[in-house]
């Protein structure tokens, strides 16, 4: 069984979140669960869920994500935080959903790479010296950025890819996509619309 930690921290964004929660458990070996560093968040929009995995567990995962929310920013700027986030680069795949790219900035991931983030977390991104691209997912190795929380769909979609192989992205893709128009946006969440 293979398992994604999806970071989940107070006022954070429902949509990055419950996307990438509900495509990654359609697999059946892979498990994704939220985690971070409280047993309950609650949403930007008031939404409360229960955190299931710790900061520890995310850091035994096969893979993470670290969605985001109004208070991204300032976990960013928290060493206690930065401190207790940890990750294996070497054998992890670990991403990061619009304003969590903040986090992995703060963490020294994005050196040297281009960054796909929303257009609030853009500037601060750029401030630090980054390039922000115009686009949904961008991927260097086993280090992946998206922007925009739709963007968590494509994000999801090549996760699924890593974890599972592509017949399975395909899979996990014809579950949610909209009826009617099911193939073009196959082939965006694919990254195969040109």
């Amino acid at each position: 069984m293979k398992t994604v930690a999806i970071i989940t921290l107070q006022d954070f964004n429902e949509i990055d979140s419950f996307i990438a929660f509900h495509i990654l458990n359609r697999l059946k070996n892979v498990r994704a669960f939220l985690a971070g560093p409280d047993v309950e968040a609650v949403s930007m929009n008031g939404v409360k869920v229960a955190v299931d995995g710790t900061l520890e567990d995310a850091a035994r995962a096969n893979a993470i994500i670290v969605g985001s929310g109004m208070r991204t920013a300032q976990y960013a700027s928290d060493p206690g935080f930065l401190a207790a986030f940890n990750y294996d680069r070497g054998s992890q795949i670990i991403a990061s959903q619009c304003s969590g790219a903040l986090i992995l900035a703060a963490k020294g991931l994005l050196k040297g790479m281009p960054v796909c983030t929303d257009k609030f977390t853009r500037p601060h991104i750029e401030a630090q010296g980054l390039e922000v691209l115009d686009d949904t997912l961008h991927v260097e190795g086993n280090i992946a950025t998206a922007g925009g929380c739709l963007g968590a769909i494509r994000l999801s979609a090549w996760l699924v890819e890593q974890l599972a192989g592509p017949e399975a992205a395909e899979e996990a893709m014809s579950y949610v996509l909209p009826v009617g128009e099911a193939d073009m946006m196959r082939a965006w969440a694919m990254g195969r619309d040109g």
